[in-house]
């Protein structure tokens, strides 16, 4: 069964070598090679944090929206801690 899911990513640009679309091209590779289909990606740009979080002040928003199964979604949280650039990151389902 697919459902549709909205995926905020906070990625850590401090120390990234190449573009920040490039980093956003490859996180969305990790959210297809987990079978989801993407229907939008929204770049929300830098914002600062309210306060500092694990050496941060600063952190580049993409707002993923994507349809996929529900065991999707631990498999791409699982493969986003394994790269060093994902920051933070929020899945919710939407109607």
């Amino acid at each position: 069964m697919s459902r549709k899911y909205q995926g905020l990513i906070v990625l850590n640009t401090k120390s990234l070598e190449g573009t920040v679309d490039e980093l956003v091209s490859a996180v969305s590779k990790d959210f297809e090679a987990e079978g989801v289909k993407i229907d939008k990606v929204a770049q929300l740009g830098r914002r600062q944090f309210a306060y500092e979080s694990r050496h941060l002040e600063a952190g580049h928003y993409v707002n993923y929206t994507f349809q996929g199964a529900p065991e999707a979604i631990t498999k791409i949280q699982s493969r986003l801690k394994l790269n060093t650039h994902v920051h933070l990151q929020h899945f919710q389902r939407i109607a």
